[in-house]
């Protein structure tokens, strides 16, 4: 007797790609709000998980969601990455709008659940995570190493562009190596973390962006115009870039919904 699969519904895809960003969301943000300075008051921070921790945590949530969604949606989990793949070829533009609309859900959903929790904190640790931007990205005097919006604005485009192109090698149908992709996604991830994490906080995805400055005040929503359109601007640079250099005419790969791509 032969066990057919049935191909995921577009409710199976986007439930996917909801839940995926909703794990990105909460580990990566969850782990820079209740770890990374843990305990607050404690001098040197013995047991912080710090830069590091918190880069670790976006990376390991990637590899984490990819594989248990992407085989389902194509794990995007970043409205950047799925605009990219849409300019590389390698994605339905009809498509982009639901999967986007997705990943805000469930990144809100995310840091809805931290606030949850947060509720329940001692010592108003709500109200001094609200404060403090609830790691939220920001520029000038909101960004952890005190770096204007240029640099803001370069560091978005510069590595959602490498992150993109990473995600494109690593998935391609024939150069790419699909058990190991996530592994190497997510670890690309951790490295755009440890590299701008003192420059804006990290976006790289609009999706995780929101889902932050919603609690995080006004001037996190204030600034966040720069880490939804900027990353933006990366991926599709990307797309582009990687469909001109890598994918000459005639050789253009069909559409792939289902390639594994956090």
């Amino acid at each position: 007797m032969s066990d057919t699969a049935i191909p995921p519904t577009t409710v199976n895809r986007l439930v996917a790609e909801a839940l995926g960003t909703f794990l990105l969301v909460f580990g990566g943000v969850g782990a820079a709000l209740f770890a990374a300075t843990f305990p607050a008051d404690s001098e040197g921070n013995p047991l912080g998980i710090a830069f590091v921790g918190v880069s670790l945590a976006f990376g390991l949530t990637v590899v984490a969601g990819a594989y248990a969604w992407g085989p389902i949606s194509g794990g995007h989990f970043n409205p950047a990455i799925t605009l990219g793949l849409a300019a590389a070829g390698r994605f339905e533009w009809s498509k982009t709008v639901g999967y986007i609309v997705a990943q805000v859900i469930g990144g809100a959903l995310g840091t809805t659940l931290i606030v949850l929790i947060g509720i329940f904190g001692t010592d108003n640790w709500l109200g001094n995570a609200q404060d403090g931007g609830f790691a939220s990205n920001g520029f000038g005097d909101r960004s952890p190493g005190g770096f204007a919006l240029g640099a803001a604005i370069v560091a978005e485009v510069l590595l959602t562009a490498i992150f993109v192109l990473v995600i494109l090698g690593v998935t391609h149908s024939t150069r790419g190596t699909a058990a190991l992709a996530p592994l190497a996604i997510g670890l690309t991830l951790t490295l755009i973390h440890l590299i701008s994490i003192p420059i804006d906080n990290t976006s790289v995805n609009p999706a995780r962006s929101i889902a932050a400055a919603i609690y995080g005040g006004p001037e996190a929503l204030a600034q966040l115009w720069v880490f939804i359109v900027f990353p933006i601007v990366g991926g599709l640079m990307a797309g582009v870039l990687h469909r001109a250099l890598f994918e000459p005419k005639g050789t253009l790969p069909p559409v792939q919904a289902e390639a594994r791509v956090p």
